[in-house]
């Protein structure tokens, strides 16, 4: 079944991003934040056994959860992810695997920076646009990047904060990619009961925000 990943980005409004040193304790914290109820989660491939994370984590989500991988750079890396049963592809920059994912199918959230970037990696085949690292410029970087393009669905990603969740939002993103703010150091066998605290104060700030 295809997935139409800018609805359900649009709906969650969250994506959480699962970057560690250890593979158990990156599947105990991507565990953890489906738990908690958030239902995107990408599991980076620089991630040690990211693939065997992947695999695992699509075993256990939730119906109306997804999970893909992200820093997927190249056309192998995207064989890669396909095996292990990622449902979306997240790219850091504009490279190779976004034309690639998009003729297997794979819906690609594609990083960018700037305009061009972001016009590029659409042109290529990206479903939506990650702009990153967003907190380079923040939500008026986000409005004036979007201005031009607002067919473009934009995720900011990159030093988002819970504070600055809504300035994104109102800024017109679709929704906000959280790795360091939201995961911490769990995916590499920190604190579970911290990152659970940190995904439900993250849940009620998108809810907040969706209804302001």
């Amino acid at each position: 079944m295809t997935v139409n990943l800018t609805a359900e980005l649009t709906d969650a409004r969250i994506l959480a991003i699962i970057r560690g040193t250890d593979t158990a304790a990156a599947l105990a914290a991507g565990t953890a934040l489906l738990e908690e109820g958030v239902r995107l989660i990408e599991v980076a491939l620089t991630t040690p056994g990211a693939t065997r994370v992947i695999e695992a984590l699509r075993a256990v989500a939730p119906a109306g959860s997804l999970v893909g991988a992200g820093t997927v750079l190249t056309t192998a890396d995207v064989a890669d992810v396909a095996a292990a049963g990622a449902q979306f592809v997240v790219t850091p920059a504009v490279v190779e695997s976004i034309a690639e994912a998009a003729r297997r199918g794979f819906p690609v959230v594609a990083g960018a920076l700037t305009p061009t970037e972001a016009y590029t990696a659409t042109r290529m085949g990206a479903s939506a646009v990650k702009l990153f690292p967003a907190a380079v410029g923040g939500p008026a970087y986000l409005k004036a990047v979007r201005d031009p393009f607002p067919d473009i669905p934009f995720v900011a990603v990159g030093g988002v904060g819970l504070d600055d969740v809504p300035g994104y939002f109102r800024a017109g993103a679709i929704a906000v990619g959280l790795g360091g703010p939201l995961v911490g150091d769990a995916a590499s066998g920190g604190d579970l009961d911290a990152l659970r605290a940190r995904a439900r104060t993250y849940l009620s700030a998108v809810r907040d925000s969706a209804g302001s």
